[in-house]
């Protein structure tokens, strides 16, 4: 088992255990998480989830390179799609997903990283896609959300020049929502976990969908789906308690 499960308060924490690798992803680790997500999706007790890795060196130092040397192109299809439909699963998840990057996110780790909702990041956080230093490109969706994240010209100057970049300019270019010391980032991280947890879980799962919907819509075909959303929450006793709670002047019961 390479993937340490633990439920703190509604928070469910997964930590990518293989610090001996710096956390890298070989298909069986990459089956593992899909499942511990999707385990954490359907825990009722679990509002939001936090991913990690152990040690204080990396997150994800990427895909496993010995693994990747033995792939012909049938299977490195199948490797590439395993790896997308773990970045799915993560994207694709009603709960927020919070990534806390303790280090090095590298490759398919800097991919992880992107398909969470929010990244969280430590002072020493190493992001690149340098597949292109070996004779590749991302392949667990790195041209597709990175563009979305930090932009076009932004994208393209990391993709293809493979180099790497620290926290603050990863901070700088919107790919880190926040830098904290190492120290205590999974501890500010579960802040503002506790914080999501205050909000009305359907609203969360509904605001992720329309904007994850987004990109693959024209912005009225996007305003209608979003308007669409906000009233049927109307008949929803979240909603009805979220009005009622502010206009009796008290803090919503949501969970």
């Amino acid at each position: 088992m390479f993937i340490k499960k633990e439920i703190k308060n509604q928070i469910g924490i997964l930590t990518i255990d293989r610090p001996d690798a710096l956390n890298a992803m070989n298909p069986d680790i990459l089956k593992e998480m899909d499942q511990a997500v999707k385990g954490m999706i359907a825990d009722e007790s679990v509002g939001v989830i936090i991913l990690t890795g152990a040690g204080e060196k990396a997150f994800i130092a990427g895909a496993d390179i010995k693994v990747m040397q033995q792939l012909d192109k049938r299977a490195a299809l199948e490797f590439g799609k395993l790896g997308q439909e773990v970045t799915m699963t993560i994207e694709d998840s009603p709960k927020p997903v919070i990534a806390a990057v303790n280090g090095f996110a590298l490759g398919g780790g800097c991919e992880i990283a992107l398909s969470c909702h929010l990244r969280f990041v430590s002072e020493n956080a190493i992001f690149a896609q340098p597949e292109v230093k070996l004779g590749l490109i991302p392949g667990w969706g790195g041209t597709q959300r990175l563009p979305r994240i930090v932009g076009k010209g932004n994208a393209i100057e990391l993709i293809i020049g493979g180099h790497m970049i620290n926290a603050d300019e990863a901070h700088r270019i919107g790919l880190a929502n926040k830098v904290f010391p190492l120290n205590d980032l999974l501890e500010e991280s579960m802040k503002f976990a506790k914080i999501i947890l205050g909000n009305g879980p359907n609203c969360i799962a509904e605001s992720l969908h329309c904007i994850n919907e987004s990109a693959g819509h024209s912005l009225i075909d996007g305003l209608n789906m979003e308007v669409d959303s906000f009233s049927q929450l109307f008949e929803t006793d979240e909603t009805t308690e979220g009005l009622t709670a502010f206009v009796e002047k008290r803090k919503a019961n949501f969970r």
